[in-house]
């Protein structure tokens, strides 16, 4: 079922940005899939996905595909390698199993994420990408950066 929503900020709908939801209990998708704006997934994909705006992986979604997109929220499971442009945050829900290009990471509470980390301009003024994790006690993070 497809069905386009405000893009989610701060959890609550926002109002520029159009959100394709995918969403299926038991629906498995695979191919090469560009979309344009922002898209929110509550089914099973796999194989390659270019987004032009925010990749939100719902509770209920599962990702394993190689990802270029500006922003990503994750609160369900990823597997492959991510380059975002933006921000890449993993919610309490949420597991990755994978490598991540990104300027920026956040991993909440909870969260669980195995892999490795680069930054996206590894070559700019020699600084080190920040990585924030709320809770190192809970947060389990694995991998290299």
């Amino acid at each position: 079922m497809f069905s386009n929503q405000k893009a989610l900020e701060n959890g609550k709908p926002g109002s520029a940005v159009p959100l394709l939801t995918v969403v299926g209990d038991r629906a498995r998708m695979e191919g090469k899939f560009d979309i344009a704006d922002s898209i929110q997934v509550e089914c099973e994909i796999g194989g390659e996905m270019n987004v032009g705006g925010k990749l939100v992986i719902g509770e209920k979604g599962i990702v394993n595909a190689n990802v270029q997109t500006v922003d990503a929220i994750i609160m369900g499971h990823y597997g492959g390698n991510m380059i975002a442009t933006g921000n890449v945050e993993i919610t309490g829900t949420g597991r990755v199993t994978g490598n991540i290009t990104t300027d920026s990471l956040v991993i909440s509470k909870g969260g669980f994420f195995n892999g490795n980390v680069s930054k996206m301009n590894e070559q700019s003024n020699g600084q080190r990408p920040v990585y924030l994790v709320e809770d190192n006690r809970t947060a389990q993070l694995s991998g290299q950066r």
